[in-house]
């Protein structure tokens, strides 16, 4: 129990070093650094044009369901292709689970082109 006791111990030691050195670095960067707002600094940069129009204005969330369903099949190619680098040395379960995978996501995907998630009409 002492040497179970030893081993957290060092843990914690460390918790509270890297905690006391997060908390000293961030007073020290407020005690350092000059704060001396002007007009240039406060102003909106858009690409090094002046910003023009609202910026609450309505956007249109079909960009961002196509986005995620992008992030969504870009993860699939992420999977794909190290599993068939190592498709030589992979036993009959991960042939079933990556089939298994590909046909749900066929399933999203032709759910999301069922319910027209992907028309821009």
């Amino acid at each position: 129990m002492i040497l179970y006791n030893q081993e957290y111990l060092k843990i914690l030691v460390l918790f509270l070093f890297s905690l006391g050195l997060a908390c000293f670095i961030l007073f020290l960067s407020y005690v350092i650094s000059n704060y001396k707002p002007d007009t240039a600094k406060l102003s909106s940069y858009e690409c090094g044009f002046d910003p023009y129009g609202n910026a609450r204005k309505v956007f249109d969330v079909r960009f961002y369901l196509v986005a995620i369903l992008f992030l969504v099949f870009d993860l699939e190619a992420a999977f794909l292709f190290p599993w068939c680098t190592s498709l030589s040395f992979l036993s009959s379960n991960a042939l079933f689970g990556m089939l298994d995978f590909i046909l749900e996501l066929l399933v999203g995907f032709f759910y999301a082109w069922l319910v027209g998630a992907l028309e821009w009409e």
